[in-house]
């Protein structure tokens, strides 16, 4: 089967595709800094938030292996993978306009301004989000299949090409964050400010309709910059005409075929996951209920000290962000020093073991603090520590988002196997430790008392884990010849 490119791209071509990562994490920032407080006033249940979280990982699980497959099947006249990425920016757009829009609509359609439950405004919210789940799965695995088709098997420019993308989610997510804090946004569009939204709905509004226009420029630029050569319809049916099986005959196939690297890569992965989810899901929270004493339904003084913990968790973020953004385009040099990608991948995993288990000495500390003191806000001493924590987190997760891709493309191209297809497989090893956190989580924190401590005492354990692994099981990557500095830019 031919690769879609007719040679190894340059580097700006790399860099250009990458920037698309910029513009689907510029959305999530928005939602993980806003639309906690925004699904409030919506007057979502409980019992519906599950179900609305509940969507990524199942999205992801079924999405990402079937555009996988077909777009290393598509003979489209555009090529293999721009199609997909115009087609998930579409929906990307759609569903955040839904989403952004969901007061407005659901006023028009019925939705009463005197009750705090607006079920019109839920349902199109809750289809709006599902529809984003659905679209960023269709967007991001093209996306990264096709920097591995530019890197023409290239192992230095896989890697390469990884760390861009893994530095274009740092720059949405600084720029999500940076957007979501400006409370004036709305007067950009003064027009967002209407008699179902307010002007914290306003805000959220006009921050969505930059992300919409950012994400459709970056991706019009990336689909027209990059030409892709259409897959052969004779080779494609010759292809099909070898395998002869259907999208699931193909997975479990590909799941009977995988060589021992990549089982050890789903492993190591897998696991890395399980680390990672618990901080990701409740770091802001930890922030308000442990450092800060807070309580989302406590009275006017614990509710006061729990957004102000959540305020500082947000500039954590940003500080995590930035971390991220620098470390991403240095992993190649850091990885020639330590002796490698998986020494590195190995060492940053022990960096988050220590995180994680450094948040239970910050919070016994902060506690002994207020028992002296009172219910106050924590000193900066206490503060700084837990900051801290958020910068250190973005050098391993530098890693996390570019060095397993970046490992499974290059086992991959040693096998043979389809791009698309054995980044779908990877992506099940990062949405099932999702579910299994989802379900494992709440019980785990209500049997040793609440709080998020010993979710986090799991990942740190887990973390540890998976950090040997990857240092004494995972294979190095096969040999390639080094290319000179002026030859890893391009031609």
């Amino acid at each position: 089967m031919e690769d879609g490119l007719e040679a190894p791209g340059p580097l700006w071509k790399i860099i250009v595709v990458a920037a698309v990562a910029a513009g689907v994490q510029f959305g999530w920032a928005l939602q993980l800094s806003l639309l906690t407080p925004y699904v409030q006033t919506l007057g979502v249940p409980h019992t519906w938030a599950a179900f609305i979280w509940l969507c990524g990982p199942i999205s992801g699980l079924l999405v990402q292996p079937i555009v996988g497959y077909n777009s290393d099947r598509c003979t489209s006249r555009f090529g293999r993978r721009r199609p997909f990425i115009a087609a998930g920016a579409c929906c990307v757009a759609g569903a955040v306009f839904l989403i952004g829009f969901a007061k407005d609509i659901g006023h028009k359609a019925g939705d009463s301004l005197d009750k705090s439950t607006k079920p019109r405004a839920v349902a199109v919210f809750v289809t709006g989000f599902w529809i984003l789940d659905v679209a960023n799965n269709m967007l991001q695995g093209p996306c990264r299949a096709l920097l591995a088709d530019l890197s023409a098997n290239n192992h230095k420019r896989m890697r390469v090409a990884n760390g861009w993308f893994s530095f274009f989610m740092a720059v949405g997510n600084v720029l999500g964050y940076a957007a979501g804090s400006y409370s004036n946004l709305h007067k950009i569009f003064p027009f967002t400010v209407t008699t179902a939204c307010d002007v914290y709905c306003a805000n959220l509004k006009t921050c969505f309709i930059i992300d919409i226009l950012f994400l459709l420029l970056v991706t019009i630029t990336a689909i027209s910059c990059v030409k892709e050569t259409p897959l052969s319809k004779k080779v494609m049916k010759q292809e099909e005409e070898k395998a002869s099986t259907p999208l699931v005959g193909e997975l479990l196939t590909a799941f009977k075929t995988l060589k021992k690297p990549m089982w050890i890569l789903l492993l190591v992965t897998c696991l890395n996951w399980i680390a990672w989810f618990p901080f990701l899901l409740y770091d802001t929270d930890w922030m308000g209920r442990e450092i800060y004493g807070g309580h989302v339904d406590g009275n006017d003084n614990q509710q006061k000290l729990y957004d102000n913990g959540v305020r500082a968790g947000a500039l954590g973020l940003m500080i995590n962000s930035i971390v991220l953004g620098f470390a991403s385009l240095g992993l190649e040099n850091i990885g020639r020093l330590v002796g490698g990608v998986k020494n590195l991948w190995g060492g940053v995993n022990f960096i988050l073991a220590a995180c994680l288990a450094s948040t239970v000495w910050i919070t016994k500390v902060v506690e002994a603090w207020r028992d002296t003191h009172g219910l106050l806000a924590p000193p900066s001493n206490i503060k700084g520590s837990a900051l801290a924590v958020f910068g250190l987190l973005g050098i391993p997760l530098s890693v996390t988002f570019s060095i397993p891709f970046a490992l499974a493309s290059i086992y991959c191209s040693a096998s043979g196997g389809g791009q698309g297809l054995a980044l779908g497989v990877l992506n099940m090893a990062i949405v099932i430790p999702q579910m299994f956190i989802s379900v494992v989580s709440g019980p785990l924190d209500e049997a040793f008392g609440g709080g998020n401590l010993p979710a986090f005492v799991l990942g740190s354990i887990v973390a540890a884990i998976s950090a040997v692994l990857a240092i004494v099981a995972l294979p190095n990557p096969p040999k390639q010849v080094s290319l000179n500095p002026a030859m890893a830019g391009g031609h």
